[in-house]
């Protein structure tokens, strides 16, 4: 899944059709979260109203943010599909006045027609989810559009994902579905400087399975796509920070571990992290390009220069980080991954 531009010692970051001032930022950007629903898992609706969703939006960037996230549509675990009219209401007046505040807008969505208005309306980037799982015309919309677009990995739904935990080993699992996606979007036209991938954590991953990606985050970063990581508030840090009595912390109290996690990404290479929470990540963001630029590690080098892995990355890493080797290409058969791909 290697892309054929990228070379072992400078694997483009950057997805090329954002805003020049997004790719001199020299750092890990910080996307803050816009949830226009009322059933949000971490904030229960408090931006459900187009005016309230942009004051937030707005003070997000005063907190550090380099681009926004905007999603009407729920993916908590368990969510109920919204009908595509309800989503496009939401979601559209919110981002076409964060953009003309010059706001880099993303938006949050697995329907291609909601893509598809949205970046008529100024939107730089489509987050999806599901990664064009859930709508076949979505990489067509990506293609045409030209739109820079996150293929996340996914299984399944919300009501269903919880179901879908079954892997042999997560990463090389994750790895592999992520180049069928790959496989899939350049079928449709789709160019690699457009994409971008996301491990989709807490994806079909309720549990355990999210750490190794994190831990063995350099191997998915070696692939030479940008990264983006989005752990914010997510169930499995609520276990994480467990009260004694085995209650799980609540999302508001994921915070600091959210911003934790946000530096550990940020020095294994990650290009993004998608938060709540803006201020503590984008000090951990600042904080990680400060130790790489003096010296903190290979994974340093690439996060000041823009780069991907230095030669001999793969020798280092966080604990229990399995190395990949120089030439390791996910062993997908783009045949019959772009066959099982809708």
């Amino acid at each position: 899944m290697t892309r054929p531009d990228a070379t072992a010692t400078d694997l483009p970051r950057r997805p090329a059709p954002l805003p020049a001032h997004l790719h001199d930022v020299g750092r890990t950007l910080v996307m803050g979260v816009v949830n226009v629903t009322p059933d949000s898992f971490s904030d229960g609706g408090r931006w459900f109203t187009p005016n309230a969703a942009v004051a937030h939006g707005l003070e997000l960037l005063d907190q550090g943010a380099d681009l926004l996230d905007v999603g009407g549509e729920s993916t908590r675990p368990g969510a109920r599909r919204v009908p595509v009219e309800d989503e496009l209401a939401r979601v559209l007046p919110v981002v076409e006045a964060l953009v003309s505040r010059g706001v880099a807008v993303s938006v949050d969505t697995t329907r291609a027609v909601v893509a598809r208005a949205a970046v008529e309306r100024g939107a730089v980037l489509v987050n999806d989810v599901s990664g064009g799982l859930a709508d076949d015309d979505m990489p067509a919309a990506v293609a045409e559009t030209g739109v820079a677009y996150v293929a996340m990995h996914w299984r399944g739904h919300a009501d269903v994902m919880d179901d879908l935990d079954q892997y042999g080993d997560v990463v090389r699992d994750v790895r592999t579905e992520l180049a069928q996606r790959v496989a899939a979007l350049r079928a449709a036209g789709v160019a690699d400087h457009q994409v971008v991938l996301d491990p989709g954590l807490g994806f079909a991953k309720p549990g355990a399975s999210n750490w190794p990606l994190l831990a063995r985050l350099p191997e998915l970063v070696a692939d030479g796509f940008p990264v983006l990581v989005g752990a914010s508030r997510k169930r499995f840090l609520g276990h994480l920070l467990a009260r004694p009595d085995g209650t799980p912390a609540p999302p508001l109290a994921r915070d600091r571990a959210t911003a934790a996690i946000t530096a550990l990404a940020a020095a294994a290479g990650a290009w993004c992290v998608r938060v709540h929470e803006v201020a503590g990540s984008a000090d951990a963001v600042r904080v990680a390009a400060a130790w790489h630029a003096a010296g903190g590690g290979p994974a340093g080098d690439r996060a000041t220069r823009g780069a991907g892995p230095a030669a001999g990355a793969g020798t280092t890493g966080p604990p229990g980080a399995t190395p990949p080797e120089a030439d390791d290409e996910l062993p997908v058969d783009e045949d019959a991954s772009m066959r099982s791909s809708t």
